[in-house]
């Protein structure tokens, strides 16, 4: 049963993270910029988060088999509709069909394996759900990159069908049949409605922010009616007798800062993963099989130390891994912000084995202190809205790098162009050397001017990008590291199952 869950899981993360090698490919084949390509991702990311809240109802309704496997069978049409898409917006139309099954599924394959786990060892359960999750977004990118040189970006969204169907066949003979018996609480249409309007308006007015002015009518509509639908979704849901998010679990101060602590991680985690084989390849040069074996080794280091931190998590308070692992990833997010050009190939790995160092300190203590929170009765419920606040984190730690980057690239190309006078000596001095290149080349001297200009220009873009880079990891440390406040409280709040 559990091989099954995990397989299912796995498949879906796997997908979550494999396009990511292919945003520049995406760009280049239908015309868009970073910003609008992103999409392919933040879509699955922010439908998955959407739909995590509806895993409860689906499962008390249909079952856990049931459930699974109509889940997987959505997944893997989202696929077919991604690798054949003529244009942007088919593409991520596929990739909300693949996030809804995503969301679905994560918390019914974590609820499922903590159930069969007595309390005391809740923590290795969780350990055992986050090698799973953890290790396909490291092998997601070296998978989608190798495809990616072998083939096309298209398909890559085949990689995880073999595991899928695999996990399909599986979870029918494996995977639990239970319903709750007698009535079945209606669905909450409402609140799904208001948490859709929220998700999607705010991430569209982030998105489109930096294309349509941050002042724009469109952008300040967007984000003030994404807020109004947030605030009122979450007053909807302690009115309402079946509320999709349990927001009395939240009164316990161990559980409000686990959910604190899975939001922070939920978004370093997402956006690291999304960044470096991206920045790995526009700032660096990397092919996309490059890009993506940056992440392999802190895949299978993550895979040897998950478990370990689960065992060690049932004895400790969750407050001296949780604080370490902060610690650590802020120390590695500093490190990769002063990354460049010129950094070979083996720091990158190693700072990104680093960061996944953190995460597997991190994430079984987190999600083990949530769940010892939750009463024995609402473990599903509890497991839908831990996942529900890391996904949440994540869509918004993912875009929110993108933005950080864009702006922060516009700025420091304005900066450094604003300095490219007659009067700029470096400027003259390169212009002449660029220029005697072109002479020497054979290009006519009528054109000559122009080439060196517009290799001046581009050696502009690539600096500003690469500073674009930077500050949105020196961001990403900053923010992650206020993290340290819930788990010191936490550590406070919390008796271990020992």
């Amino acid at each position: 049963m559990t091989l099954s869950g995990l397989l299912g899981a796995v498949s879906m993360i796997l997908s979550a993270t494999v396009v990511n090698v292919a945003v520049p490919s995406i760009m280049g084949t239908f015309g868009v910029d970073q910003t609008v390509a992103q999409w392919a991702s933040t879509a699955f990311i922010t439908t998955m988060v959407a739909s995590q809240l509806m895993s409860v109802w689906v499962v008390s309704h249909l079952g856990q088999r049931v459930t699974y496997a109509m889940t997987l069978v959505l997944f893997a049409a989202g696929a077919v509709v991604c690798t054949w898409s003529p244009n942007i917006d088919t593409l991520i139309a596929g990739r909300i069909m693949q996030g809804i099954s995503a969301g679905v599924v994560q918390p019914l394959v974590l609820s499922t394996i903590i159930s069969v786990f007595p309390m005391e060892r809740r923590a290795f359960a969780v350990s055992m759900y986050s090698v799973g999750v953890t290790l396909a977004p490291s092998f997601g990118p070296v998978v989608g990159g190798t495809i990616l040189d072998a083939l096309t970006w298209r398909h890559i969204f085949l990689v995880p069908m073999p595991l899928a169907f695999i996990a399909f066949l599986l979870g029918l003979s494996f995977m639990p049949q239970e319903r709750k018996k007698g009535r079945k609480p209606p669905f909450d249409w409402t609140g799904l409605v208001l948490v859709v309007t929220f998700a999607f308006c705010t991430m569209s007015g982030l998105a489109n922010g930096q294309r349509w002015g941050w002042h724009s009518n469109d952008t300040l509509a967007l984000l003030v009616g994404g807020l109004a639908a947030g605030i009122v979704f979450l007053a909807h849901q302690m009115r309402t007798a079946n509320p999709m998010l349990d927001v009395s679990l939240f009164k316990d101060p161990s559980y409000a800062s686990a959910m604190v602590i899975a939001f922070l991680f939920g978004a370093g985690n997402f956006a690291t993963n999304y960044a470096i084989p991206v920045f790995t390849q526009q700032v660096q040069g990397f092919t996309a099989t490059a890009a993506g074996m940056v992440l392999v080794p802190a895949g299978i280091f993550l895979f040897l130390i998950t478990p370990l931190a689960g065992r060690v998590n049932d004895h400790v308070s969750p407050r001296y891994p949780i604080t370490a692992g902060v610690m650590i990833f802020v120390v590695a997010a500093w490190l990769i912000a002063k990354s460049d050009v010129n950094t070979a190939f083996f720091v990158m790995a190693m700072l990104t084995v680093l960061s996944r160092l953190a995460i597997g300190l991190v994430m079984p203590a987190m999600g083990a202190a949530a769940i010892r929170a939750v009463p024995e009765n609402k473990i599903n419920a509890g497991a839908a809205t831990y996942n529900f606040v890391r996904q949440l984190g994540g869509a918004f730690g993912t875009l929110v790098f993108v933005v950080i980057t864009e702006q922060r690239t516009a700025y420091h190309a304005d900066a450094m162009a604003a300095t490219q006078t007659s009067g700029n000596p470096v400027s003259r001095e390169f212009l002449a050397q660029v220029g005697k290149v072109l002479s020497e080349s054979g290009l006519p001297d009528t054109q000559q001017t122009a080439g060196a200009l517009n290799f001046l220009s581009k050696v502009i873009h690539a600096q500003a990008t690469t500073l674009g880079f930077q500050d949105a990891f020196i961001v990403s440390a900053i923010v992650f590291s206020t993290a340290i406040i819930p788990a010191w409280i936490l550590g406070r709040t919390t008796k271990t199952g020992a």
